[in-house]
């Protein structure tokens, strides 16, 4: 991965302008899911862009790290437009008419439930990576898999974002489960 993001440095790149770019990918989402109805090639460029706008999301950190970019405002920059982009693509299934108001709107907040309950017990000192059946990467693979395959069966979208809600809500669960257990520990 390292020489792949190198040569961004070298053009004078910043991990910041990658983690935007990745944000800008997920936005492209919406559009494409509303112009599904008048052309639904666009469910499966929907899916591609998910995943590019995921690789972007993996690439801009290893461009932070290896040419010594780290820093603290990128990583929260990082953070608040990850959670942009997953409410982009929800959003975008929602108002595209993919999916049911409700059952999109139970997916957001488990997704965004997800990061947060990271975030929070980071904060106290409970590593949560790994916890849980529904982290970033696997529900950004998962929506592109099921707008790609949506190109050829419509429904699998609606069935694929039902199945994200209720992982995401239940590996909210998890990681309560997991947070109180690591504090009874001490």
């Amino acid at each position: 991965m390292k020489a792949l993001v190198l040569p961004f440095s070298r053009i004078g790149v910043k991990p910041n302008h990658l983690t935007l770019l990745g944000l800008i990918a997920a936005a492209i989402t919406i559009l494409l899911y509303v112009l599904h109805t008048s052309n639904p090639i666009t469910l499966v460029l929907a899916g591609l862009m998910i995943l590019l706008s995921g690789f972007i999301d993996a690439i801009d950190g290893v461009l932070a790290r290896n040419s010594d970019q780290v820093t603290r405002f990128g990583g929260f920059l990082d953070s608040v437009t990850d959670r942009y982009s997953d409410l982009f693509i929800i959003s975008g299934l929602i108002i595209g008419g993919l999916v049911k108001p409700l059952i999109g709107l139970i997916a957001l907040i488990g997704s965004v439930m997800v990061s947060y309950t990271r975030a929070r017990a980071e904060v106290e000192g409970v590593k949560m990576s790994g916890v849980g059946f529904a982290e970033r990467a696997e529900r950004l693979i998962f929506l592109a898999i099921c707008s790609i395959i949506s190109f050829f069966w419509i429904k699998v979208m609606e069935w694929g974002v039902l199945i994200m809600a209720i992982a995401t809500n239940l590996t909210v669960i998890q990681r309560i489960l997991y947070f109180k257990k690591e504090l009874e520990k001490n």
